[in-house]
């Protein structure tokens, strides 16, 4: 029996954590440059062992100015979620599992089943929602898990215990575990206690309570802190600093390279 797409995305990052840390690399489709989108996703996945991509959302409110830049930057060139899916569908298939992180309203805008559907069909093993309460998220669940694309959730240094458990029990394709409390991409001050290094602990609560491998997200730059996180975290979750380095017209390769000398 074939794999299963979720399935996929657990296992991937399984077997890479056997070696080092894995790398989950994120960026905004369509930035910074939307006839770029294929090349720039194809640099990125030759390097990262997991990709998200970004649908552009007009209040992205868990995402700090980076990546706010480069969404409405992106929904100015027109990029939507139909836009993205036509482009996967149209260019080879990547071996890197793909991850397509959105809020709520563009899924329910392009309708649940047809887009677990289509996501099957292009590549796509699972979502990242984060503003979909566990709660609220039960037919999402129902329309992913008919395609076998995980519903991956996310979780918080504030999580409560109880919040927290239920979570984990409910989890598919890896936890998302925030690292500090705020929004993404934020810049630290020379004397600061980096949130992300400090995280170890909690980290090391949540993968105790989860049936899937635990990724550390928000506030990842630098390979020192994927060596300090090692120990506590199945992999680390980079973005604000790629959206950066593209805008730079840097690869966003050799970033990935530099950050693996750490993992």
């Amino acid at each position: 029996m074939s794999q299963r797409p979720g399935e996929r995305l657990t296992q991937t990052i399984r077997d890479v954590r056997k070696e080092r840390v894995a790398l989950v690399a994120f960026l905004t489709a369509g930035y910074p440059h939307k006839e770029n989108f294929r090349a720039d996703l194809t640099s990125i996945c030759a390097e990262a062992d997991v990709v998200e991509i970004g649908v552009p959302f007009s209040d992205p409110m868990a995402d700090g100015m980076t990546i706010q830049r480069s969404s409405m930057a992106a929904l100015h060139q027109g990029v939507t979620l139909h836009w993205i899916l036509d482009e996967l569908a149209q260019m080879p298939r990547v071996k890197t599992p793909l991850v397509l992180m959105s809020y709520v309203n563009p899924l329910l805008a392009y309708g649940l089943d047809r887009l677990a559907e289509v996501c099957a069909q292009v590549g796509v093993t699972g979502f990242i929602v984060p503003d979909l309460p566990l709660e609220e998220s039960g037919q999402f669940e129902e329309a992913f898990g008919r395609h076998g694309l995980a519903l991956v959730r996310m979780v918080t240094p504030v999580t409560p215990p109880e919040r927290l458990k239920k979570i984990c029990e409910s989890a598919q394709g890896f936890v998302y575990a925030v690292t500090m409390t705020g929004v993404t991409g934020k810049a630290l001050g020379a004397d600061a206690v980096d949130p992300v290094v400090a995280a170890g602990e909690y980290l090391d609560r949540v993968r105790t309570m989860s049936p899937v491998p635990v990724c550390a997200g928000f506030g990842i730059r630098q390979a020192s802190q994927v060596q300090a996180l090692g120990p506590h975290t199945d992999g680390v979750i980079v973005g604000s600093a790629i959206v950066e380095a593209l805008e730079r017209g840097e690869s966003a390769g050799t970033l990935l390279k530099s950050l693996r000398g750490g993992a």
